[in-house]
């Protein structure tokens, strides 16, 4: 049956139903129908809004977000925060601006972009698909520049700023506190630095931190990879030579380590391990490896922006 066949209540329950569902785009067309017959009716602005921000389409959201503050008698929180968003994603800092004051937001003055401090938070990239969790520094209500090496294929680099949404779905530990975790809807200014995978060898450790304390024009910062990635071996996805550690042995110190390194070329990188391996005993470099992908678009069918049912990371 053709939707536009449907009685009121039935085409309202379809559409609920699909967002429920995560099928955004019936939802949007099913949305779409009913305000066709109930243009005002501001609950419907706010649906569709709502699904097109989950769509990553900020122009339709902004404006059924407006729509539906416009047709409503006092600011609705969520309107006001998802026609934000959409707002700070077009780059229309003035909108923006408008509606965080609209919801009784405090920001700092100005007229362009929000840059302030709001604290430490954790990212889930791709929350629609592997859902890798780092750090970030707030700048604005829903910017934040990534504070770790993303791991490979993941599309995001270090010091990336993100639009993420403004739902917390989870907390992770963070020297001894709790922060939020937000989920990343899009990058929106990429880094200048690059992700360099290298695989090296090491004796404790004291050399993999050796590396954190170096102070070299266009490097950022490098990741031990090693004891996070438990779910496939970095060294196997690059045919980088090695051997795996005995179950025995689990326990105890492995040489070979996987790092992620934030640089702004590949001749950086050469520099630091290379400064590295002479300054300590037993400091080996496999082989080392650029990485260059795009973030992943969502698909259809999967309600990505309900928090995990998992338990989020003990605290660190």
């Amino acid at each position: 049956m053709d939707h536009r066949d449907l009685d009121i209540e039935t085409l309202h329950q379809r559409a609920y139903d699909a967002f429920d569902a995560g099928r955004l785009k019936d939802s949007s067309t099913l949305f779409a129908e009913l305000l066709r017959r109930e243009p005002d009716a501001a609950h419907y602005h706010y649906m569709r809004g709502l699904t097109h921000k989950y769509l990553l389409d900020w122009p339709t959201s902004l404006r059924h977000n407006l729509d539906a503050l416009a047709l409503e008698q006092a600011p609705n929180e969520g309107a006001v925060w998802n026609g934000a968003i959409a707002a700070t994603a077009l780059g229309d800092w003035a909108q923006a601006r408008r509606l965080w004051t609209l919801g009784g937001i405090a920001i700092p003055e100005g007229t362009g972009p929000i840059e302030a401090d709001y604290g430490i938070v954790s990212i889930r990239l791709n929350p629609w698909g592997d859902g890798e969790t780092l750090y970030a520094r707030r700048i604005d209500l829903v910017r934040a520049r990534l504070l770790n090496v993303p791991l490979p294929d993941s599309g995001y680099r270090y010091g990336d700023i993100v639009l993420h949404d403004g739902a917390r779905t989870g907390e992770r530990g963070y020297f001894g506190q709790r922060v939020p975790v937000f989920n990343a809807l899009a990058r929106l200014v990429p880094s200048d630095l690059q992700t360099y995978v290298a695989f090296v060898s090491c004796e404790s450790a004291d050399d993999i931190a050796a590396l954190g304390s170096v102070s070299l024009p266009g490097y950022a910062d490098a990741e031990d990879w090693s004891a996070s990635i438990v779910h496939y071996c970095l060294r196997c996805s690059y045919g980088a030579p090695h051997s795996h550690a005995s179950a025995q042995d689990d326990a105890d110190w492995e040489p070979e380590r996987s790092l992620g390194i934030a640089a702004q070329s590949r001749r950086v990188v050469d520099k630091l391990l290379r400064d590295w391996t002479r300054g300590g005993r037993g400091r080996r470099v496999d082989a080392v490896n650029a990485v260059d992908a795009l973030p992943q678009a969502p698909a259809d069918g999967g309600v990505w922006w309900c928090a995990p049912d998992d338990e989020e990371e003990p605290a660190e």
